[in-house]
């Protein structure tokens, strides 16, 4: 027979749980309106976090998702129960990776639509233009697009949406941007990083992607790419996504051609 789960009294419950309040409620400056916004009593709250009460089974389900944590929060530790559902919020990366993964601020890379372009990695003669959109989701910033299908098909790759799908998550350096992108089932992945730019708007970006292949396999591994933010609204974005897929080097726009410089190579 297979070990019983450990049985925790009502009082280690109760433990648990104050002590797990405590720490997410820790980021915020006033308890009072933190309970006006949970909609519980200051006093029954307090009540929580001491250990001394317990919340009905709506009201847990209030605090759940309010704070973006499951039932565990009775059982285990905060911090465990963010590092299962979030890896790279585990203790060891906490204060490396995660800490440029998380609050990336919207000044400095906006949530919205952006069209990008870069050389091609399978025919050096053209140029990929695409469209992507950035979202915020708690304190990650995400990065979703779709590969043309004219650049699938001349890798004699499947052209569903599925396939041509891929996703990312955004870090903030000090003077810029990281990408780490992936296809589903990470089929491939690549490393893209970006600097803002002077102009007009202030809605540009430039910098190099790289793709993770051996350097047995041919065509380029790094090259430019420029980002140019086009709005939040999916309207912002429609005319660009008209024109996505290979371009020669006289079809790019203006900007994005003097800042990809084709002539001179990259290093």
């Amino acid at each position: 027979m297979g070990m019983q789960p450990q049985k925790q009294s009502p009082a280690e419950l109760r433990n648990m749980f104050g002590a797990n309040l405590r720490e997410l409620s820790a980021k915020y400056a006033s308890i009072s309106d933190l309970s006006r916004q949970l909609g519980i009593n200051r006093t029954q709250f307090n009540r929580y976090l001491s250990g001394e009460s317990f919340p009905r089974p709506d009201v847990l389900a209030r605090i759940c998702a309010f704070f973006k944590v499951d039932a565990r929060v009775l059982l285990e530790p905060v911090e465990q129960i963010g590092a299962s559902q979030d890896p790279i919020a585990n203790p060891f990366l906490q204060d490396y990776v995660n800490a440029g993964a998380s609050n990336v601020s919207e000044d400095f890379f906006p949530s919205g639509f952006y069209r990008f372009s870069r050389r091609s990695f399978t025919r050096q003669d053209v140029f990929i233009v695409g469209v992507v959109v950035i979202k915020r989701d708690g304190t990650k910033t995400f990065m979703r697009g779709y590969e043309s299908v004219s650049a699938m098909e001349v890798q004699d790759l499947p052209t569903d949406p599925g396939a041509r799908e891929f996703r990312g998550i955004v870090m903030q350096q000090e003077d810029g941007i990281t990408i780490i992108v992936s296809r589903k089932n990470a089929m491939t992945n690549s490393f893209n990083y970006l600097s803002r730019v002077a102009s007009f708007e202030n809605n540009f970006w430039v910098g190099y992607v790289t793709r993770t292949v051996p350097e047995s396999v041919g065509g380029l591994r790094a090259t430019r790419m420029v980002y140019e933010y086009l709005g939040p609204r999916p309207r912002d974005a429609m005319q660009a996504a008209r024109q996505t897929g290979f371009h020669k080097t006289d079809e790019l726009l203006p900007f994005h051609r003097r800042l990809l410089q084709p002539d001179k190579s990259f290093s």
